[in-house]
């Protein structure tokens, strides 16, 4: 076996990324256009104190541009996550990465005058401007960032160098996914794999093949100490940026700085990160002991965390059939919905296949103005169809919001984006157990859902609690070195898991296998997500239609709210700690069901 290139693999399981532009011809005359609109946006430079006509004018005119954009950066991220290998496609996002940071530093004397205006003018031309209303939220959003900016002079420097701050997460993925290779390694039948970052994370790290899944780690982690240094120089510049942001801004923190654009209090971040991380482990810790005794282990190694507990009953899932099952399963959120899930999955709205250069884990790209575009590396296993649907969840959010709302209004906060992802998860198993009575059957699920609750509440969750120690240390100027990175890492795994697992020297590497390290603080609101997935999926079990209604219409809001307020308008106020403790308690009762059942 050996991993295909993208010129190999079968088209069919491919996106069509013919949907955003017909051909490069067209992708170069739109890129080309975009240029041309910038000078309808700087237009409006100097003139924005002279009435809501003409900043309602500079909005749109800055809308259509930045809509425009984002669609001709899609098309060269999409190509770039399916081969970061190939040269065209790294050159096409390095142009668009230099277009883009030349139209933010021209765009940013926009923030700049509105911030100038005197106190309470923009509230009284939202009031008097009816077109303004849409922009009510976002107007209002920037005026809270006034104690925290620049000179315009300063602003337009920070936005030129908007490539150059991309570059730490850009050395990042280069690195994983152009430059890292891995030893190939034999299976129990003596067969040679080949292994790559997709192939471990997505298979071997769940093969129920001992040999296989231990040689790929020792392969996997041999490789990744081997970058180490890089890695950490990388992820060091990353933090060293943000600090040096939050200081030049006057934020009292870093923290404070990344959790203002979410809308996300202290108290909400830390609640999320202290109430999982410490009730939960009570019963992953119970969950790893299970998995010891049921594997007949002595003890559960860090590499055997994901094995399944009843491979025995884990057949072969193709794309075909985990499409027919999700469709049925969201057949409850209603046609419009589940319409949106049928184009998908008919219409390569999707990249299922794994080839050298293709980026890791899984995604949704939902740029306004077109539909969302789906990557997974496929397993035919029934955990790829839970991904499949969690990424489908992000799809029939967007597109949703894209329809409803005006791209100002498209996208909510981060701290809610993975509350439909993985409410589509919970429904996925909420059908499968609906429809049989078999026992075996409902255990299977069960351990579904345990692979859902780990990833978001205990790997990403992790990440969180490593991040807020990186931070932590950043503000008071500690150096950030691959050594303190795993010695954090080790010591946050360390807490989480006791004494019930076996932390080898590898477990500490896990710091370099998640991008999102690079994307502010985004891991932690997987957990949020997920907390608020949980509550709805109960109340749609409860509910039916009603809870369903509630739900689209947050779905259909975007980001017209803050993620508080769209959670309170499905039942969920995360605010307090009992839907926290809710969520927590439910995982403990799937594994004192695992624990009756084996």
């Amino acid at each position: 076996m050996s991993r295909a290139t993208r010129e190999q693999v079968p088209v069919e399981r491919t996106w069509n990324l013919q949907d955003l532009f017909a051909s490069e011809e067209e992708w170069e005359k739109k890129l080309a256009e975009v240029e041309e609109m910038l000078e309808g946006v700087t237009a409006y430079k100097g003139a924005l104190q002279r009435g809501a006509k003409e900043l309602l004018g500079c909005l749109e005119a800055e809308e259509a541009l930045t809509v425009r954009l984002l669609q001709v950066y899609a098309y060269a991220s999409l190509h770039l996550s399916a081969d970061g290998t190939n040269s065209l496609n790294q050159e096409r996002v390095a142009r668009v990465g230099d277009l883009a940071s030349r139209i933010n530093a021209s765009l940013s004397f926009i923030r700049s005058e509105i911030l100038d205006l005197p106190d309470g003018t923009v509230t009284a031309w939202i009031d008097q401007e009816p077109g303004l209303a849409p922009y009510r939220k976002k107007l209002n959003d920037l005026l809270e960032t006034k104690p925290y900016r620049l000179s315009q002079e300063t602003e337009s420097a920070l936005a030129a160098l908007g490539e150059v701050f991309g570059a730490p997460y850009t050395i990042y993925n280069r690195g994983k996914l152009s430059d890292m290779t891995f030893d190939p390694v034999q299976d129990s039948r003596g067969e040679e794999r080949p292994v790559s970052f997709a192939l471990y994370e997505t298979d071997y790290e769940m093969s129920p093949d001992a040999k296989l899944r231990r040689d790929a780690y020792a392969s996997f982690t041999q490789t990744l100490r081997a970058y180490e240094n890089t890695f950490a120089a990388a992820y060091a510049t990353e933090v060293k940026k943000q600090t040096v942001l939050s200081r030049l801004r006057g934020y009292e923190s870093v923290t404070d700085m990344l959790l203002q654009p979410q809308q996300v209090t202290r108290e909400m971040y830390h609640n999320i990160l202290e109430i999982i991380g410490t009730e939960l482990a009570v019963h992953m810790r119970r969950f790893a002991r299970l998995k010891a005794r049921v594997l007949g282990l002595e003890k559960l190694s860090f590499c055997d965390l994901k094995v399944p507990l009843d491979h025995d009953f884990s057949p072969p899932v193709t794309i075909e059939e985990a499409g027919k099952q999700i469709l049925s399963a969201l057949q409850v959120m209603g046609e419009e919905y589940a319409g949106i899930m049928k184009q998908a999955l008919e219409n390569r709205w999707i990249d299922y296949v794994d080839n050298v250069g293709k980026s890791t884990g899984a995604f949704c790209n939902s740029t306004y103005g077109t539909h969302s575009f789906i990557l997974i590396t496929w397993a035919d296993n029934m955990r790829s169809a839970f991904t499949l649907a969690h990424e489908l969840g992000h799809a029939g959010h967007f597109m949703l919001a894209g329809k409803y709302q005006k791209y100002t209004n498209f996208r909510p906060s981060l701290y809610f984006i993975e509350a439909p992802s993985t409410l589509n998860e919970l429904l996925l198993a909420q059908h499968i157990t609906s429809q049989s009575d078999d026992p075996r059957l409902k255990r299977w699920v069960i351990l579904q859902l345990m692979n859902t609750y780990y990833h978001n509440f205990v790997t990403h969750l992790l990440e969180a609690r490593l991040q807020r120690l990186v931070y932590d240390a950043a503000d008071k100027d500690v150096p950030i070195t691959a050594k303190r990175l795993s010695e954090w890492k080790g010591k946050v795994l360390s807490d989480f898991w006791g004494d019930a697992v076996d932390l080898d020297a590898g477990a500490s590497l896990t710091w370099m296998r998640q991008p999102h390290y690079y994307m502010g603080l985004y891991p932690y609101t997987y957990a949020a997500g997920l907390t608020a997935s949980t509550a709805v999926a109960s109340a749609i079990q409860r509910e039916g239609e009603p809870a369903v209604e509630r739900w689209l219409e947050v779905l259909k809001a975007g980001g017209s709210k803050t993620p508080l307020e769209l959670m309170k308008q499905a039942g969920v106020d995360m605010s307090q700690h009992e839907p926290i403790r809710e969520a927590v308690a439910y995982v403990g009762n799937l594994v004192d069901q695992l624990e009756q059942m084996f």
